[in-house]
């Protein structure tokens, strides 16, 4: 009896396990889908604790996936900490997350063209410049990294008012700094020519929002 008890909660566990992992919020141990925005996700750091929050989606595209699911008309409104703990419906989260498919495209006027065997070291040299902390470029290597490396090249920009304009987010209070850092990319079986992206680094003082996510293109 107690051997069947000891199976039963096996086998319990690894179908939590599964259903736990089933969406792509789990970081990149998987090949990642074509054509879908993945990953965005945003963080919230007010200047002071419990700073009521609100934002708000609005995206050129079918979305798939809400965590939290929004409790106001394409809008989450939450209170969150300065250390980026937010709080929605008595729930905390480290960030809020969507993903969708869109009804746009992504160009590639000008980016980058990255050996698969260069990209980590590539991208942990643009991802700061881009505006993003140590945690945050650790969570998006997490994801992306394991899907790229192995490709002779990845072609990669980094989208502006192509994404903006997609999936135009609004917060409320005016937050001090909007960063937004979003990865269109393909895999490439050769070099591609591509006139680099000129970077301007963020400021992060007062209140910042920070999204990151990205499109493996078709």
């Amino acid at each position: 009896m107690r051997k069947n008890r000891i199976v039963g909660m096996l086998l319990s566990m690894a179908l939590v396990s599964v259903v736990v992992c089933s969406s792509t919020a789990c970081s990149g141990t998987q090949e990642v889908q074509e054509g879908v925005d993945l990953k965005p996700v945003i963080y919230l750091y007010p200047q002071e604790d419990g700073t009521p929050i609100s934002v708000s989606l609005d995206y050129d595209g079918e979305l798939t996936e809400l965590i939290p699911e929004f409790n106001a008309e394409n809008t989450w409104n939450v209170t969150a900490n300065s250390d980026g703990r937010i709080t929605f419906e008595g729930q905390e989260y480290d960030y809020l997350f969507w993903e969708g498919v869109p009804r746009f495209e992504y160009d590639f006027f000008t980016g980058y063209c990255v050996k698969g065997s260069e990209t980590e070291g590539f991208l942990r040299e643009m991802l700061p410049e881009l505006g993003l902390n140590e945690a945050e470029t650790e969570e998006f290597l997490r994801f992306w990294l394991s899907d790229m490396e192995g490709n002779p090249y990845n072609v990669i920009s980094f989208q502006g008012r192509h994404y903006t304009n997609g999936a135009r987010l609004t917060v409320s209070p005016e937050p001090d700094n909007m960063i937004r850092v979003f990865m269109a990319w393909y895999p490439s079986d050769r070099h591609i020519r591509i006139s680099p992206q000129i970077i301007d680094t963020p400021s992060r003082d007062g209140f910042t929002v920070v999204e990151w996510g990205g499109n493996k293109v078709k």
